[in-house]
C-alpha cells in the first residue's frame, strides 16, 4: 500500500519583526537595518546609510502634498412642518420670562423715578398749575410702588395668555398654509 505523499515544505520563518532580514549568527545588524512595514517598500539605500539620506540623495522630495481643499457642502431643505404642542411650551416658556422682566423693569422704573425726585416736581408743577386752593396732588399716592408692580403683574399675566394663544394659533396657521405653498425654505451650509 502507498502512503499519500505530502508535498515539500518551506522552513519556518525566524522570529522577528516581520520583514526583518533574518539575523546571522556572529554578524553586528547595520544602521540601515529596520523592520518594513506592511506595504511599505524597504530602504534601497547604501549600506550604513539612513534612510532620510538615502531620500535626499536619490533625489526624491520630503514633502508631503498638502491635502485639497473640501468643497463646502450645502443643504437646502424645507420647514414644511411645525409641531403647535413644541410651539405652544416654548412661546409659554419666553412669555414667562418676558412677564418677570415687565415686573422687573416696572419696579425699577418707579425706585429711579423716586430717587431722582421725578415725583416731586411733578407733584409741584401740577400744584402751580391748578392753584394753591386745590390742595395739592402727590403722584406717589395714586401710583405707589405696590399699586405699580401689582398693575405690571396684571399686565404681564395678560401677556403670557395672549402671546401662547397667538403663537399657537399662528403654528397651527403656518402648518395649513405650508401645505398649500411647501413651506420656508432654509439653505444650510458646513462653512
Amino acid at each position: 500500500m502507498n502512503a499519500p505523499v505530502r508535498p515539500p515544505q518551506r522552513p519556518a520563518a525566524p522570529a522577528g519583526a516581520p520583514g526583518q532580514r533574518p539575523a546571522v549568527p556572529g554578524q553586528r545588524p547595520q544602521q540601515g537595518d529596520r523592520p518594513v512595514q506592511p506595504g511599505q517598500r524597504p530602504f534601497q539605500g547604501q549600506p550604513g546609510q539612513s534612510p532620510a539620506q538615502g531620500a535626499s540623495s536619490q533625489g526624491t522630495p520630503g514633502l508631503v502634498k498638502p491635502a485639497p481643499k473640501a468643497k463646502v457642502r450645502r443643504a437646502r431643505l424645507l420647514i414644511s412642518k411645525v409641531d403647535p404642542w413644541s410651539v405652544l411650551k416654548m412661546a409659554f416658556l419666553l412669555s414667562v420670562a418676558l412677564g418677570i422682566v415687565t415686573v422687573v423693569a416696572a419696579i425699577v422704573l418707579w425706585t429711579v423715578l423716586d430717587l431722582t425726585g421725578i415725583f416731586d416736581q411733578v407733584d409741584s408743577l401740577l400744584g402751580t398749575l391748578a392753584g394753591s386752593e386745590s390742595g395739592g396732588f402727590e403722584l406717589k399716592k395714586v401710583a405707589s410702588l405696590g399699586q405699580v408692580a401689582s398693575f405690571a403683574t396684571i399686565i404681564a399675566v395678560v401677556n403670557v395668555v395672549l402671546l401662547t394663544a397667538l403663537s399657537m394659533l399662528s403654528a397651527v396657521l403656518y402648518n395649513i398654509s405650508a401645505t398649500l405653498v411647501g413651506g420656508i425654505g432654509v439653505t444650510l451650509t458646513d462653512d
